[in-house]
Parts: C-alpha cells; sequence; structure tokens
C-alpha cells in the first residue's frame, strides 16, 4: 500500500514539476490555474496523511523554513565578479579592441544579452538538487539565503535532464528581479497602507532575499533568469551559448533575448536595438551585456582587478527631463491615505509628456528637499512611473516655497492624522466623498455585511447621484429608487433590498471588518471580537487595554483609538444601529492556551505531522516557537535524527520532549 502512494506522490510531483517548467520557464503553460491547484492540493494531502515520504525537492516544500535569526556566510568557491562598465559606443570599441589585441585575433565572437536591474545570486545544486542559494555579497563571500531562494517558482528545486545528463555539482549565477508592472503594482498597493515605496527593482529584489522570514519573499512576485557558471562536474561546456543552452535544458530560467554576435558591431547593433525597445521590455534593463562566447578565449584573456577582460557592461544613458514644479497638490485614496502630487510643467521623457508625478509622502519630500517653484530633474521610474528625481537648488531664486501637508482633509475636512511608526497621512473619516465608492464595496463585502449584488457599477451610480453619502445610506434605498437606476429591474430591485435586510443580522467580527478600522483585519477583527463584551465597549478602550490583548500591537492599538475617536465614525456606527442593524452575541470560545507564554524549539523529523504544522498547533495553544535554544527555552521537541540543538538543550538543563511526549502534551492542553 505504502509503495502505491510513494508512486503516486513521485507522479504527481513529476507532472508539478513539468508544469512549472513549462509556466515558469518556457512560458506556455498546458494546464489552466485550477487543474494545478487540484495536482498541487492533491500532493499536499497525500504528503499530509504521509509525512515520512516528504522530501525537500517536493514542490510543497518551498515554504517550509521558520524565520531566521539572521544569515550564514556563504562563500562563493569560484568568485563571483563584478563587470566593467562602458558608458558609449565608443568604449564598447575600446573593449573589442583590447580582447583582440590580447587573443591576436582579427575578430572575435561575442553573446550579448540584457542586463538586468536585480539581485545577483548563486544557486549550487548537488546531484540535480538544490542545497543552497546565496547573494553575490563582496563576490567570495555572500549570505546564504537558500529558504528565501526556494520559494521562487522559476527556480528549480531538482533539475531535469532534456536531452542532457543532470550534473554532479552545478554552481549556477543569475539575477533576480522583478517585472515593472508586478513593481507597478506592489507600490501602488504600499502607499495606500501608508508603508515606504520600493525605490526600484533592485531594492525590491535585494531587499525580499534578506527577509528572515521566508514567508515574505513567497509573497512576492520574484523571478530569475540565470547566465553564468562558477564549478561545475560532470557536463563539459565550451561556450556560452551552449551554457545557456545547457541551462534551459536543466530546466533553468535563461532569458531568451540574447544574439550571438560575429563581431563587435553586431554586438552594438544589438545595444542600439534593446535601447530602442527597452520601454516594451517586461524587466527593467539598464544596459546590454557583451560576452566572449569562447571559453577558452576566456582564459587567454583572464581577469584584471575584481572585472574579468572577457566582458564588459553596455550601460545606457539615464534619461531625464528638466522643468518647472508649479504646485504640490494632495489626492485622498480610498483608504485616506494623503498623497502629495507634483504639478508640472510638462516636459517629455522618451517619448512620454509628464504634467504630474507623484512625490509620495511628506517624508519623502523633506529628504529630497523639494519645494514648489523648483526646477526639478525628472525621470519615469522603472520606465513607467513619473518620478521626481532632485531639486536643482543652485536655480532657485528665493521665491520657491516649502510643502506642508494639511491638518485636515483636504475633501472633507476631518481632522488628520499620521500614526506612530508610518510615513502616511490619513483622513479617517470613512464618509469622506474621496473614500465613499471603496468604503461601500469594503463593507459589503463577504468579509463585511456580505451583502449580494453590490457591484461597483452600481456603487458608482449611488454615490456619482448623490444617493448614497455615508455607509449607512445603503440601508435606507428602496424600490422606486433601486429601478430607477441604469440596469435595475423589478426583480433585482427585490433581491437586492432582500440580502440588505438579511445582511443587517451580523456577527461582531463581521462588523468590526466592516467599518474599515486601520489595521484591522478579519483575524483581528476576531481577536477584538471575542476580547471586548460589546461594540460600546471596544469603543471606549484605552491604548493600554488593546496593547493587553496577544497579537495586538502599538501601531494596531492607535488605529482603533484614533478611529472611534472621530466624530463621523462614532455618528456612521449609531446610524448603522438606528438603521436596523443587529449585532449578533456569539458564545465566548473557552481559549485552551494551557501553553500560553511557554517557548518551544523544535529538532529532527517528526514522524507524525511536519514541523510547521507542529508549529502552528503550539502556537494555537499559546505558546512560542524558536528557531535557536537558549535558557529562556522551556522545551526541545526532539524528532528524528536530530540535530545540535538537542546536545544544547541538554547542556543547558534544558527539559526535552520526545516526539511521544509531545503528542502527549498537545492532546493533554487540546
Amino acid at each position: 500500500m505504502e509503495q502505491d502512494v510513494r508512486s503516486e506522490i513521485e507522479e504527481l510531483r513529476e507532472a508539478i514539476r513539468r508544469h512549472n517548467y513549462l509556466y515558469y520557464v518556457l512560458d506556455k503553460p498546458k494546464i489552466s490555474d485550477a487543474e494545478y491547484d487540484a495536482l498541487f492540493r492533491k500532493l499536499q494531502k497525500l504528503e499530509e496523511t504521509h509525512p515520512n515520504l516528504v522530501t525537500p525537492d517536493s514542490p510543497t516544500q518551498r515554504v517550509g523554513a521558520p524565520p531566521a535569526q539572521g544569515f550564514a556566510t556563504a562563500t562563493h568557491a569560484v568568485p563571483m565578479r563584478s563587470l566593467a562598465n562602458a558608458f558609449n559606443v565608443d568604449e564598447l570599441r575600446d573593449f573589442d579592441r583590447r580582447v583582440r589585441k590580447l587573443l591576436d585575433a582579427a575578430e572575435v565572437t561575442y553573446l550579448a544579452e540584457p542586463k538586468l536591474d536585480g539581485l545577483s545570486v548563486e544557486l549550487v545544486y548537488r546531484d540535480g538538487l538544490f542545497v543552497q542559494g546565496s547573494t553575490r555579497g563582496d563576490g567570495v563571500n555572500g549570505e546564504d539565503v537558500t529558504a528565501n531562494l526556494r520559494t521562487i517558482r522559476s527556480i528549480p528545486l531538482r533539475l531535469q535532464g532534456l536531452g542532457r545528463r543532470v550534473p554532479s555539482l552545478l554552481e549556477v549565477r543569475g539575477e533576480v528581479y522583478i517585472d515593472k508592472g508586478d513593481l507597478t503594482r506592489l507600490n501602488r498597493q504600499r502607499e495606500k497602507e501608508g508603508l515606504a515605496l520600493f525605490a526600484n527593482p533592485r531594492n525590491l529584489a535585494a531587499g525580499s532575499l534578506r527577509q528572515l522570514d521566508p514567508r515574505v519573499p513567497a509573497s512576492r512576485p520574484l523571478k530569475i533568469f540565470c547566465y553564468d557558471i562558477g564549478r561545475v562536474e560532470g557536463v563539459a561546456i565550451d561556450t556560452q551559448a551552449e551554457l545557456l543552452e545547457t541551462l534551459f535544458q536543466l530546466g533553468i530560467r535563461v532569458n531568451p533575448l540574447y544574439r550571438l554576435c560575429k563581431g563587435i558591431d553586431e554586438a552594438i547593433a544589438f545595444y542600439g536595438q534593446v535601447k530602442e525597445t527597452r520601454e516594451e521590455l517586461p524587466y527593467e534593463a539598464d544596459g546590454v551585456v557583451v560576452k566572449v562566447n569562447e571559453f577558452a578565449s576566456r582564459r587567454i584573456l583572464g581577469e584584471v582587478s575584481r572585472s574579468p577582460r572577457w566582458a564588459i557592461a553596455g550601460k545606457f544613458p539615464a534619461e531625464q527631463g528638466i522643468t518647472k514644479l508649479e504646485d504640490i497638490i494632495v489626492q485622498v485614496g480610498r483608504t485616506g491615505t494623503l498623497t502629495p502630487v507634483a504639478v508640472l510643467e510638462p516636459v517629455r521623457v522618451r517619448g512620454v509628456t509628464i504634467s504630474h508625478a507623484t512625490l509620495h509622502n511628506e517624508d519623502e519630500i523633506r529628504r529630497k528637499d523639494i519645494r514648489i517653484g523648483d526646477t526639478v530633474v525628472v525621470q519615469r521610474a522603472g520606465d513607467v512611473i513619473p518620478q521626481v528625481v532632485r531639486s536643482l537648488v543652485k536655480r532657485r531664486t528665493g521665491e520657491e516655497r516649502l510643502f506642508v501637508m494639511p491638518d485636515t482633509c483636504p475633501v472633507c475636512g476631518s481632522r488628520v492624522v499620521r500614526y506612530k511608526g508610518e510615513v502616511a497621512h490619513r483622513c479617517l473619516n470613512l464618509s469622506c466623498p474621496a473614500r465613499i465608492k471603496e468604503s461601500i464595496l469594503h463593507f459589503v463585502s463577504k468579509g463585511g455585511f456580505d451583502v449580494d449584488g453590490f457591484g461597483t457599477k452600481l456603487v458608482d451610480q449611488l454615490v456619482d447621484k448623490g444617493i448614497v453619502k455615508r455607509v449607512s445610506d445603503i440601508f435606507h434605498l428602496d424600490r422606486d429608487t433601486l429601478i430607477g437606476l441604469e440596469r435595475m429591474g423589478e426583480k433585482s430591485a427585490s433581491n437586492l433590498l432582500s440580502a440588505l435586510e438579511k445582511s443587517k443580522s451580523i456577527a461582531p467580527p463581521k462588523i468590526l471588518f466592516a467599518l474599515g478600522i486601520p489595521e484591522v483585519g478579519e483575524h483581528t477583527a476576531g481577536l477584538l471580537a471575542e476580547a471586548f463584551e460589546g461594540l460600546q465597549e471596544l469603543m471606549e478602550a484605552t491604548e493600554e487595554a488593546l496593547c493587553a490583548l496577544p497579537e495586538i500591537g502599538p501601531r494596531t492599538a492607535a488605529a482603533i483609538v484614533d478611529f472611534f475617536a472621530n466624530q463621523p465614525n462614532k455618528k456612521m456606527v449609531s446610524e448603522l444601529l438606528d438603521a436596523g442593524v443587529k449585532i449578533t452575541e456569539v458564545p465566548k470560545k473557552a481559549s485552551a492556551r494551557t501553553l500560553e507564554g511557554k517557548r518551544f524549539v523544535l529538532t529532527g523529523r517528526l514522524v507524525s505531522m511536519p514541523r510547521g504544522e507542529a508549529g502552528e498547533r503550539i502556537k494555537r495553544l499559546g505558546g512560542m516557537v524558536s528557531s535557536s535554544v537558549s535558557l529562556r527555552t522551556d522545551y526541545v521537541v526532539v524528532g528524528e535524527n536530530p540535530g545540535a540543538k538537542a546536545d544544547k538543550a541538554r547542556k543547558l538543563g534544558v527539559a526535552t520532549l520526545t516526539e511521544a511526549e509531545f503528542l502527549a502534551l498537545l492532546k493533554a492542553d487540546a
């Protein structure tokens, strides 16, 4: 029976690996997302039932490591050299002359490929398995970020041999990056949440890979293109073109945009082509790398200082414009975030006329010392987002004015607040006209009042026609008003009114979520509903009382207190109750948190469950899970083949638990 399960698991893994290759490497998916998800869930369930069959290269193990205390040092067996730069065509020709002179050749074959703006990494495969990943660092020593690199789906955990023998050792180098569109979407979301923006793709890639919790990079759309190797054993590779083909056949993602060039003229032509079309590329390229194709020639050329003589990066000139910053206006987003926007004298940059550019927040304006009336340098960040780079201080006349963020909302006049630790200023008035549409959509969403039939187009009509001016107005809609709206017949109107009436009976967590309190999602809303007897008690709670609750930090506590201190928000709650909203009573769950404050360390393999699940069960009972043993540790759970943590626990006198004892403890406390 177990052999049958083992075979089924391996068949599922091979199928998922194949579809990962088709999707992330070839960009040619053969099945739908739903079909892929079904395969993945089936594998997960089988592995959960048979944890002894889980292997490190299984597709389910991409996010399996607990947060690290810090990164270990990883030494590159072959140093990762940086490249010399060429800033124009003449410097590329100078590079070619040096290469031909050293090789005593009339012409050299080069391979040219785009230079991505990301973070250089090295991936180490032994017998086809991904065993270690590290950053470039200083070229000799980098940081071991294996757990974070495992979360990137375009990095195979096991190599495949499509017509190629899998090498016994392969050290492959590549660039972790993010597409321009994904960067834009992430920054828009962070701006709404009042978080600092990622300045460029490299900052995002570097910041993601240096997170101690692998769940952070797993949540970001990171990708990789590989282009070089360190050591390799078991496979002979003689040229750069052959290297790229070999990596591709092993299932490693390489950039298909490259050109084999006979002589420097063809390489320069490719450089010009990429430069002219770079705006159409999904990723940000800041140049073209030109490499001698033959590895034998590279060995003759050698290296100078920290750079190889056989490669050079032809950098693109930065395209910027100079214009006058005529004014700074403030826009209010759907979450109440106030965003300063530069009004510019129109200027063309890379074929696009720029007349407005976000300044992100007041701190950013202060850091760059930007003033109204300044002459400024502008560019399109990531070739997409208009950005003010800096002011030209020497051109000031003395008439320039400092910008000050308003202390009241420019739309509704409500008080503006800035929470400790945030860069954003916010309008807290949920009924602010600039926020009302998105507030309603959030209010009626599944996590809130869950009103079926309330879509974006309907909300647009209701607000634009002045029918709904605040959230509570939706409960005063009548049949005649609804029938008068576009695409709203009698049946649709009746169904919507029935859904609204039904939604008036609502559980405490759902109304707390629906109110749109900053920092309060569905999980936090549930914690608050469990901790307070009613909405009124929560509305009167102090920051100190809120901070005393598990998982509620100072930032969340301040957000809740500020929200209910705002009179329009208090009025909104009263209007909802007056409209017939009834908050149902939910019986308090007996919270079995008998491991409250206990600190656990897990070591070795557990047979009964994955270590991640064991950690979650500890946390549900109020305990904590740490990755290192100290005198503060209460228990070390020792599984099969434990590491040095078990020995350290015994030396420190920390209690150890066998897996059976651990399961008995969980059962007794459940």
